[in-house]
């Protein structure tokens, strides 16, 4: 199948239906944590899909889709962080961060694949 958009990239589509899971997992997050814990992990979940695809957006440059794409690994190690202070903090059960966790790891495997084996878009085209 050919990849005319973002939302045709796998790690796309993973790493916006884990932000949906996030979202929704912390909604029955306590009050105090609104402008903290809850914000902070929202942002980080969502900048993962939003970083995929403005890099998509300029993928005719390679290293700025590739640049992009480390934005977003970086952004799955910071997701993954505040998961383990969510389970610490009582928010999330060991089940719940077990599953995220692991889920957030595949899509950060899943990334890694991408920027080693991206090829220039240019060159695709002209083939």
């Amino acid at each position: 199948m050919a990849i005319k958009s973002f939302n045709d990239l796998e790690v796309y589509k993973l790493a916006h239906l884990l932000a949906m899971q996030i979202f929704k997992m912390t909604i029955d997050f306590p009050k105090e944590e609104k402008y903290s814990l809850t914000d902070q992990i929202r942002r980080s979940s969502r900048s993962i899909a939003a970083n995929i695809a403005e890099g998509w957006g300029k993928r005719i440059f390679e290293n700025n889709f590739k640049r992009h794409l480390i934005d977003a690994i970086g952004s799955v190690e910071e997701t993954r962080s505040w998961l383990l202070f969510s389970k610490d903090s009582g928010y999330i059960n060991e089940d719940i961060h077990g599953k995220l966790y692991e889920n957030y790891e595949i899509l950060g495997a899943k990334l890694h694949v991408l920027h080693e084996k991206w090829v220039n878009y240019k060159l695709n085209k002209m083939n």
